[in-house]
């Protein structure tokens, strides 16, 4: 593969397989799912290309794109990238301050937007906006005056001479460097304003080949498509990737109906983040735990699961008869079901962009779900490194991908070089040098150890938390750990100054039904989860989820809430990701009460 920028990757597959099929997607009028072939999406391209031309923007003008995953997203894409513009993607799920912050911030000229309503939110910030000419509405009723075109006659445009559909992957004269910008995508913002990474053709076109070097995606592949394309793991590894291997990307409807999805569309390779796979685990553990025989039946079949699969990986490890002799019956049981809830034919789950636990990797590698981890920054375009199939070491994130280097640092913080790393924050030159040192190292804030070659990810520098007592704790670690107990849905720990740990909590709310009335408490009464036996009930789980922690790691306090933490309020990322800052604003006087008594210090 020789191409240097991503409509060469594209124009490149259309060409070679122009009638397989290129994307799948649920028609919500017909309720069936409607299929596009590569000559589709290249007639589709051309159409939004010739439209967003008519427009006359400048040379490398933003386009901001607020809409879900789908064949409209790809068009929008794809047609900016080959008239010299730069898409901005943004996430559906943000709230209007933060969309409107990055559309002012990266000057975007046009807004592709999801619906008509959703730009009425965003309008009333219009004179935060100077440089934004056209928004393209994709659904609802568009006025009249302003700015803002409905989409079908925006496309509508009066068609040029010439095969339109057959140069899509040109640039109509605009000659395309590899160093030219490929996005400006931002990061989700955990400690401040998000920052705008400018990723060039070659971050991302680099990236997608050492990818493929490791993992060999195949034709016959398909992917569900389900993580936003704001995220820069599913942009590159969940859409370019696909383009580059001439693979199927089926879009899922919505989370709501991703297991039926997973069943429908029976992907052969799954992107996800540890979420997802946790949630399956937590509703596994839960099926489970009323019933001591199931208990016992689950734990067996991890046990032998865990044996088979550590020999397939050429690891020495002794099997027992009676597990060998059970493997059959609990693989029907516990195994096959597992595996048929993601579809049944998964050869590749991958999973990143957040740590996940030991018990629930476990699991599933135990119960033949294909969990491959990797690891990445929305920086590197993304993917710095990954397990693969044949060399698959799941306390890791894997090894480095082909043409990056990793290097430990000061403060045994991992740095990396490659063709990968970005060109910088978009108009914050400190910030960029902060980030890239004079020797072309990008400084990742994780901390890090290289053992024979593999990246094992201890932490975030700057998210470590130190207590009065000096010990040093990283909450990312113990929070994941709290979440395997499906009792819990959201978990931030505290404890910066303070004598000892401390956990905020949002509880599922069924299960906090069912625990109340164990408990004789009335679970809508908010007070009852201030009561000392809920409290008590709380940190007895937190503390058997934690047990493989040291003494001081272990949060000896709790506050409990059934109300989520949501992007909207601003305490989370869209990708799901606690705003530690703004939590712990949010709660400070519930902080303040679980330490009475106990002083921060100096």
């Amino acid at each position: 593969m020789n191409e240097r920028t991503l409509p060469e990757m594209l124009r490149r597959r259309i060409a070679l397989t122009p009638a397989a099929e290129a994307y799948r997607q649920f028609d919500p009028s017909s309720r069936c799912w409607v299929s596009h072939s590569w000559s589709d999406i290249a007639a589709g391209v051309g159409e939004y290309r010739r439209a967003l031309a008519a427009e006359v923007l400048p040379a490398g003008a933003r386009i901001g794109i607020l809409v879900a995953n789908s064949v409209e997203h790809v068009c929008m894409d794809q047609a900016a990238l080959a008239l010299g513009f730069v898409p901005v993607p943004l996430h559906v799920i943000d709230n209007p301050e933060s969309l409107v912050y990055v559309l002012a911030d990266s000057g975007a000229s046009l807004l592709f937007i999801d619906s008509a309503e959703r730009w009425q939110l965003l309008e009333p910030f219009a004179k935060r906006l100077p440089r934004l000419r056209r928004v393209v509405c994709l659904g609802g009723d568009v006025p009249g005056a302003g700015i803002a075109r409905p989409l079908a006659p925006w496309l509508a445009v009066v068609r040029p001479t010439g095969r339109d559909s057959e140069d899509v992957g040109g640039t109509d004269g605009i000659a395309l460097d590899a160093e030219a910008l490929a996005s400006i995508v931002y990061t989700s913002g955990t400690t401040g304003r998000p920052k705008g990474v400018m990723l060039s053709h070659r971050n991302v076109v680099s990236n997608v080949h050492s990818i493929m070097s490791a993992v060999p995606v195949l034709e016959t592949d398909v992917f569900l498509s389900f993580l936003p394309l704001s995220h820069m793991l599913e942009r590159t590894a969940g859409y370019y990737l696909p383009i580059a291997a001439g693979a199927c990307v089926v879009f899922a409807r919505s989370v709501s109906h991703l297991l039926e999805d997973f069943v429908s569309v029976r992907p052969t390779v799954l992107i996800s983040v540890p979420r997802i796979y946790e949630r399956v685990h937590a509703a596994i553990r839960a099926s489970v735990e009323p019933h001591p025989m199931r208990r016992r039946l689950l734990a067996l079949a991890v046990e032998g699961g865990w044996v088979r699969f550590a020999r397939a990986q050429g690891q020495p490890i002794r099997e027992s008869l009676a597990l060998r002799c059970l493997a059959p019956v609990l693989d029907r049981w516990l195994g096959a079901p597992i595996r048929a809830r993601f579809g049944g034919r998964l050869r590749a789950a991958v999973t990143g962009g957040a740590p996940m636990s030991s018990e629930v990797t476990r699991t599933f590698l135990s119960l033949g779900v294909p969990l491959l981890q990797g690891y990445g920054l929305t920086e590197s375009a993304p993917v710095v490194a990954c397990n693969t199939p044949a060399d698959n070491h799941p306390e890791s994130v894997g090894r480095p991908l082909p043409d990056v280097e990793v290097q430990i640092g000061e403060h045994a913080e991992l740095l990396v070089r490659g063709p990968n790393v970005m060109r910088g924050y978009w108009q914050l030159p400190r910030e960029t040098a902060e980030a890239i040192d004079a020797a072309g190292w990008l400084h990742t804030g994780d901390q890090a150890q290289i053992v024979d070659g593999r990246i094992i990810i201890k932490g975030r520098i700057k998210d470590i938390i130190v207590t009065s007592t000096g010990e040093k704790i990283a909450p990312v670690d113990l929070e994941t750990a709290i979440l395997t107990d499906p009792a819990f849905e959201q978990v931030m720990v505290v404890g910066e100054g303070h004598p000892y740990i401390a956990a905020l909590c949002v509880l599922n709310r069924r299960r906090w039904e069912e625990q109340a009335g164990e408990l004789g408490l009335d679970a809508a009464d908010p007070a009852s989860l201030r009561s000392p036996s809920a409290l008590r009930w709380a940190c007895v789980r937190i503390a058997e989820a934690v047990r493989a922690f040291p003494a001081y790691a272990r949060p000896r306090a709790v506050f409990l809430t059934t109300e989520p933490w949501t992007v909207d309020e601003g305490l989370i990322t869209p990708t799901l990701k606690p705003k530690r800052p703004a939590l712990e604003s949010h709660f400070a006087r519930a902080i303040a009460e679980l330490y009475r008594g106990h002083e921060v210090s100096a």
